[in-house]
């Protein structure tokens, strides 16, 4: 067994520069009695180590807690004499290296925990969780502690990633710079125009890689910083454009898609929405001009060019979704018995396809009837879950619905076409040596269609052409950025309201 000695040097390890004399149980904390070790201390002016004694003083520490409990340390320290005559510090109180720091109230590791927790939930909620623990702090130490941590050496990366965040949404933003091989966050600028990055990147030369997304200001600011950095477009953002403009084209061909899968009388919106659009194309018809035709209807002049591009009316309609049930292994039989005998009651019905093994109820059935399931598998194609079945990959869907891709895709000669270009670009996305003249052909085999709002994607391509081909062919991509700013939107939410940007800068760039 271990004896007293034992006991406590291991439960106040890290206290093992100092002398324990004695351990209490104060009830609700544990009292720790010591005193420093015999010995010289070299004077902190001058460096002579000295132990002629001129008198004690009592100190009273927290340390970490104990058994859920707060440790108090009431520890005695020497104020020495130097024995230097030409040291201008006659006496000095000693310190305790690695334990405890001048005009400290905490140990060092307590606070390290502290501060460990502050960095994670900053004021409030840091001082709760800090008080569950036994370690009480007001949120004003912990707001300090975290104001204290240090942060990390900044070096010049190689390769680094830029992108934008809302302080205050339409209001103020920030830019967020890392280190994209690392991961490493480097820097936190209070705007995102083109003349603070600009600023930051003559500061700190020797970028030689930029990734961004299709910011101009960025683009602007790297190519007067750093005209012989390479500019990457990041790969999302560029399909995550041809997905919007996929979008768009998929509802302005609604009415070659409804002879796949023809759609349900409409309600109140989608009959408004048609007569709009019968409106518009009335008046352009007649020769009135687009800027005109806004006055005349009361509608936006967008508004008006969306629906003069679209060949036939959208449909602005949700489809219903099912969830599986027991009657779905018997709908073609329903359908067939509907079929032939569209009178047939729903209780001979019932009576069939229990002897065929069903298990259900008989208002499930109804139900299933009513809503028109037996009917038809989907009654209704939407737009975007067209343009999702175009935008997966093939490989990825059920055989439903790659055959509902294909009568999508086969409705026009423009479907046809979108779904070509689009699995072209994707196959565009990996990158690999030689990608970069591909986009060429792409570019003009989308301009060949009639196809306006793919051209206007292609359009904005040919403008940031340099950056596009350099994300075909690099591996970079902003997808740490990204990551940085969901965890920045974490920060700003436990401190909203509570804080200013340099705090939230401090935090961020914390490791």
């Amino acid at each position: 067994m271990l004896d007293v000695d034992s006991l406590v040097g291991t439960v106040f390890s890290g206290l093992s520069a100092l002398v324990v004399e004695d351990v209490a149980d104060s009830g609700g904390m544990v009292v720790v009695a010591a005193r420093t070790r015999d010995g010289a201390v070299p004077c902190p002016v001058c460096g002579t180590a000295t132990a002629k004694v001129h008198g004690y003083h009592r100190r009273t520490v927290t340390d970490v807690p104990v058994d859920g409990r707060q440790v108090v340390v009431h520890l005695r320290v020497r104020r020495l004499v130097c024995p230097a005559r030409s040291c201008p510090r006659q006496t000095f109180r000693e310190q305790v290296p690695g334990v405890l720091e001048r005009h400290q109230r905490r140990t060092v590791r307590l606070v390290r925990q502290v501060s460990e927790v502050a960095q994670e939930l900053c004021g409030r909620a840091a001082a709760h969780l800090a008080g569950v623990l036994s370690m009480p702090v007001s949120r004003s130490t912990a707001l300090r502690r975290l104001r204290r941590l240090p942060l990390p050496a900044q070096s010049v990366p190689r390769v680094i990633g830029v992108d934008d965040f809302a302080l205050r949404r339409r209001h103020r933003y920030a830019t967020i710079i890392i280190d994209v091989e690392t991961g490493r966050r480097v820097a936190v600028l209070p705007g995102r125009d083109a003349a603070t990055l600009e600023s930051r990147l003559r500061e700190h030369p020797g970028v030689e890689v930029v990734c961004r997304d299709g910011s101009a200001a960025y683009a602007e600011a790297v190519r007067r910083a750093l005209p012989d950095a390479v500019q990457v477009s990041d790969r999302w953002h560029l399909w995550r454009k041809l997905c919007d403009k996929v979008l768009l084209e998929v509802r302005a061909h609604t009415g070659c898609r409804a002879t796949v899968n023809p759609s349900r009388p409409g309600g109140v919106h989608e009959q408004t929405t048609r007569e709009r659009w019968n409106k518009i194309h009335k008046l352009l018809g007649q020769g009135i001009g687009l800027l005109d035709c806004p006055r005349r209807l009361g509608v936006a002049l967008n508004t008006v060019k969306r629906h003069a591009r679209m060949p036939e009316p959208q449909t602005l309609r949700i489809a219903p979704t099912y969830r599986p049930t027991l009657v779905d292994p018997y709908r073609d039989h329903l359908r067939a018995r509907r079929a032939a005998d569209p009178a047939v009651p729903v209780t001979h019905l019932l009576a069939e396809i229990r002897e065929m093994g069903y298990t259900g109820s008989a208002n499930l059935l109804v139900r299933y009837l009513n809503q028109g399931r037996a009917e038809g598998d989907r009654p209704v194609t939407t737009s975007r879950h067209a343009s999702r079945l175009l935008l997966t990959n093939p490989d990825n869907l059920r055989p439903k619905d790659t055959s509902l891709l294909e009568k999508i895709a086969a409705a026009c000669p423009e479907m046809t076409a979108l779904a070509n270009l689009t699995r072209g670009f994707a196959a565009l996305l990996t990158p690999a040596v030689g990608n970069d003249v591909k986009p060429t052909d792409w570019i003009a085999a989308a301009r060949a269609v009639d196809l306006p709002h793919l051209r206007s994607l292609t359009n904005g391509f040919e403008i940031d052409r340099s950056a596009v081909d350099a994300a075909l062919t690099l591996p970079y991509h902003n997808g740490r950025t990204e990551g940085v700013n969901t965890r920045t939107t974490r920060m700003m939410r436990q401190m909203h309201g509570r804080a200013g940007f340099d705090l939230l800068r401090h935090r961020i760039l914390l490791p």
